[in-house]
């Protein structure tokens, strides 16, 4: 049978009533007496009396113990139950403890037995509830925990479980349990039970109470005599030791310590206490904060610490490693704090888990707060002594900012003494650039100083969170960083920092109250702790050294300015001077790569109207940005080139946005941002060329100045860029056209005297009567009209270029009309010509053309010889590839001819040259013209004087003495 209200126990199936007298009989059967006699007491009476006689025996009593002793017996001789136990209440470990009973044939320590309550279980109902509950058997319930054993070994059925309680407050319960099943008290038994019960409740309540009350610990008694002794005592260790002694008697734990703070090596260190040293374990006892990290966070925030057997101020595994160092299994341990910095901390240690009392943690929290009133005292020489070497430290760093010239100076002798003072090892100032708005801030490093044995920060740092900003602008005081490792503060240089070793960092805003600016940084390579002292003399140091910053700003703004002004001038002279497309590109990416500082510059160009590209040139700094200047470009499918031929100004795009197919060329691996502008001149004039320009994403943002000279240069670079391309395809049409004309010249000079010996052939034969006349006349009417014939390739196909025609020569043949060509001139001047080293081969190409350069090369040679002079054409087969002619004349020709005719065209157009009228002209032309047929034609002055006209002709594979067919029709006049 389940639970039940006190309503449904009285309908509850029970047996008659069990109450005895004494004699044994039935209460029902007792002996009537008539009226008048000496009656015998009823057994209700004598129920009254052992009730009333129990009652007051509870009241008296003043031990646990005899309450106990005394409620059992009652219960033993007034009920007839089997089962009788009494277990008080365990409210910090929510447990039964037995106190004894009645149960035949069980042993006395079942009785005697603790019983955790669990969720769910008939006794802890209950002791929540304080109703009581009656089971019809309890060998059967579920619920009844280890009472159903038992039960079931005595044959225990019906059972009632009472609590024990006063003014709602439960301190034991009692079971009462018979063999018969569904048996429970009666209306009358409750009754008695409930006024033992209340009686029993009430003296262990008061019991209880007095308890307390002389185990109350009153924490100002100890407190007021520590504070008489005190201030008889000479030194801070003897009051220590003193508070220790008190400490120790008050709370009685097994030991009793006070932990001071090293804060530079940031450990704590054990100054005084009464712990017993083990062998071998030395009295200088150190623990390291970064062991305790989470102890030393709520120490520092002044928080109370206390772990105990079964409720913790602080979670047990977080200090698992201290807890065994002190080999402790309690403690409380209260931070030593004054003007909100952390000195130490005193503890008191159980060996053994223990509940702690409330009087307990105020008396050691007190203790620690009076200790912290009793530190400075000692220090306080220390202090003012340190406080006037940082009164003179500042006051020689305002004299020196506001004297010295050179900054840099001002600020290494300030670093020096300030790395000194506080035993650091770097000293950093950094100036801020860009922007947080914008994305693009830095902290440019502009001051360092650490010893020759240390590598330097990386300069530029990156950016800062936006919290870590709002910290440093919103901060009126130094911050300081404890262990970089641990602390979440400036995440975004962490990497940096720690990669050289530095554990601890101070920092502090150059320009307290304004927006950020600079900072002013020092920092060690161990872990330590900041006093207010150090935070202050750095924030008075940070505050004079913004004024220097001030100037550095101004003076790299002032810099920058001058650079990007010395780049546009440079760039404004060699454009002007420039004459070479291919070197004016190469210099100008160089330029625009130093001036914005980026790893590469590339020309991307193409020629109007073509749908290629491609790099022109490339300016690569690192490895990892090299580009693919071999592979061509799409022009009108490229969406980088699209993306820039649609913007008007400069164009930034991430890696990201650039589609695979332009990274095939645009392949480095390290590129992560883009800078691309279009090259333009006037509007009516189509674009060419594109400048991109690559860069990491987390390099330097460019300046406003940068950007407006890069602007200018570019213009600039556009305009100049678009004239030399224009002069040089004017140049090369005028070269072309120049030779076009010369050979025309000699064409129409070559057409004009065959058409003049044909002419008098004619006139000859319009005399002659001979019969041959007829033949002889068709005969010069058909070279007529294959002289007519010749000329349609040259109208057709060379009317603004130069063609070739590839056909072969024996070369004596070649030698041959060329010299009777000239031969008038030879005759003319009387000179002596000699062919050396002839040759049974023949020659290969546009023979028309190289024939009449074979001829202007011999005219020139006989004009400029003397009269009477030598005439020397040598033969020599270079390479079975090439055939050598060599001219040698004893003529005069001006050395400034021979020196142009080497080097080309001057690179003033407009000033005056050989090449730009006969001789030169036409020899320029030759020279010229060879090179386009694939040949060479020099000019050389030998050492005695003699001219040297060099011609090289590539030679065809052809058997000697076979006939050559030419197609101008004019070999048969020769």
């Amino acid at each position: 049978m389940g639970e039940a209200s006190s309503e449904s126990v009285e309908l509850a199936l029970r047996k008659p009533a069990l109450s005895k007298t004494d004699d044994g009989s039935s209460a029902s059967a007792g002996v009537r007496r008539g009226m008048g006699s000496l009656k015998e007491p009823s057994s209700y009476e004598k129920q009254l009396v052992a009730l009333g006689r129990t009652v007051q025996s509870l009241r008296e009593e003043k031990t646990v113990d005899g309450l106990i002793k005394i409620a059992l017996e009652y219960f033993q001789a007034e009920f007839d139950y089997s089962l009788v136990w009494i277990g008080l209440y365990d409210r910090s470990e929510h447990r039964l403890i037995g106190k004894g009973g009645h149960l035949p044939k069980a042993d006395a320590a079942v009785l005697k037995q603790k019983i955790t309550l669990e969720p769910g279980d008939l006794l802890e109902q209950v002791v929540i509830q304080q109703r009581p509950i009656a089971v019809a058997d309890l060998r059967q319930e579920s619920r009844a925990g280890v009472w159903r054993s038992i039960a079931q070994k005595a044959g225990i059925q019906g059972t009632a479980i009472f609590p024990v309680r006063h003014q709602n407050q439960c301190l034991g319960v009692v079971i009462l349990g018979a063999v018969l099943w569904g048996t429970s008290p009666h209306a009358e038994e409750k009754t008695r039970l409930s006024m033992v019960l209340g009686g029993l409740g009430e003296a262990l309540f008061q019991i209880e109470t007095e308890a307390q009350r002389r185990q109350a610990k009153r924490p100002d008694e100890p407190l007021l005599l520590l504070l008489s002794k005190l201030g008889s005592l000479p030194t801070l260790t003897k009051r220590l030791e003193a508070i220790v002694a008190e400490t120790h008697r008050f709370v009685a734990p097994d030991r009793t310590n006070i932990y001071w703070y090293k804060r530079e090596q940031r450990y704590f260190w054990r100054r005084t206490g009464n712990r017993v040293l083990t062998p071998g374990e030395s009295a200088d006892t150190k623990i390291a904060v970064q062991d305790i990290n989470g102890f030393y966070q709520s120490l520092a925030a002044d928080q109370l610490i206390c772990i105990g057997e079964a409720t913790s101020s602080f979670k047990a595994d977080g200090t698992t490693r201290f807890m065994q160092q002190l080999q402790a299994q309690s403690i409380i341990a209260a931070p030593i704090r004054f003007q909100g910095e952390l000195h130490g901390f005193l503890t008191v240690e159980g060996a053994d888990p223990r509940i702690w009392l409330e009087e307990e943690k105020n008396y050691v929290r007190g203790i620690a707060q009076l200790i912290a009133l009793a530190a400075p005292l000692e220090e306080m020489e220390e202090t003012i002594q340190q406080v006037k070497q940082d009164h003179l430290l500042t006051v020689e760093l305002s004299r020196a900012l506001y004297s010295e010239e050179d900054w840099r100076n001002t600020l290494r002798s300030c670093a020096e003494q300030v790395c000194q003072r506080l035993k650091v090892e770097r000293f950093l100032v950094l100036l801020h650039s860009g922007s947080p708005n914008e994305g693009r801030e830095q902290f440019d490093i502009c001051f360092q100083y650490q010893p020759k044995s240390r590598r330097p920060i990386p300069d530029p740092l990156m950016s800062l969170s936006p919290v870590d900003w709002q910290m440093l602008e919103r901060s009126s005081e130094a911050i300081g960083i404890e262990n970089l490792e641990d602390d979440l503060k400036l995440m975004s240089w962490r990497k940096s920092f720690l990669d050289l070793e530095v554990r601890s960092l101070l920092i502090c805003n150059s320009a307290i109250g304004k927006p950020l600016e600079g900072l002013v940084l020092v920092a060690h390579e161990s872990t330590r702790s900041w006093s207010h002292a150090e935070r202050e003399l750095l924030r008075v140091i940070s505050q004079q050294i913004g004024l220097l910053l001030h100037q550095f700003q101004l003076q790299r703004q002032t810099d920058q300015l001058q650079k990007n002004v010395q780049t546009v001038q440079w760039g404004l002279t060699t454009m002007q001077q420039a004459t070479d497309l291919e070197a004016l590109e190469q210099a100008t990416m160089e330029q625009v790569a130093q001036l914005l500082q980026v790893p590469l510059a590339a020309l991307i160009s193409w020629q109007p109207g073509r749908t290629m590209a491609k790099l022109s040139t490339a300016v690569v700094a690192k490895p990892g940005f090299r580009v693919a200047t071999e592979l061509p470009i799409p022009i009108y499918t490229d969406l980088l080139i699209q993306s820039a031929l649609q913007n008007d100004g400069l164009l930034t795009l991430p890696i990201e946005d650039i589609p695979p197919e332009t990274r095939q060329w645009l392949n480095g691996p390290e590129i992560e941002k883009l800078l691309v502008l279009t090259l333009r001149t006037a509007p009516d004039h189509e674009p060419s060329a594109i400048v991109l320009i690559g860069t990491e994403s987390t390099a330097r943002p460019w300046t406003e100045s940068q950007l407006t000279a890069l602007g200018t240069l570019m213009t600039q670079f556009g305009w100049c860029r678009r004239y030399l391309i224009l002069t040089q395809t004017l140049l090369g049409q005028r070269q072309q056209l120049t030779c076009l004309n010369w050979y025309k010249v000699r064409r129409l000079e070559e057409v004009y005297r065959i058409l003049n010996i044909a002419l008098r052939r004619l006139n000859e034969l319009s005399q002659s009567k001979d019969g041959t006349t007829g033949m002889r006349y068709q005969q010069t009417l058909r070279h007529l009209g294959n002289t007519l014939t010749s000329l349609t390739p040259v109208l057709k196909n060379e009317r603004w270029q130069i063609n070739q025609d590839y056909e072969s020569i024996p070369l004596a043949s070649l030698l041959k009309r060329s010299l009777e060509r000239v031969n008038p001139i030879v005759k003319q001047r009387q000179l002596w010509s000699q062919v050396h080293n002839e040759a049974s081969l023949s020659i290969e190409g546009d023979i028309a053309k190289i024939e009449f350069v074979l001829y202007e090369i011999l005219s020139a040679a006989c004009h400029r010889s003397p009269a009477g002079g030598r005439l020397d054409v040598w033969c020599r087969q270079v390479e079975d590839q090439w055939l050598e002619l060599s001219i040698t004349d004893h003529g005069a020709i001006e050395q400034r001819l021979l020196e142009e005719l080497e080097t080309g065209r001057l690179v003033d157009l407009l000033a005056p040259s050989t090449l730009d009228q006969p001789p030169g002209l036409h020899l320029y032309a030759c020279q010229t013209l060879m090179q386009q047929l694939g040949g060479e034609c020099k000019l050389y002055r030998l050492e005695d004087n003699r001219i040297l006209s060099r011609l090289l002709i590539p030679i065809a594979i052809c058997i000697p003495g076979t006939q050559i067919n030419r197609s101008d029709g004019m070999s048969t006049f020769f």
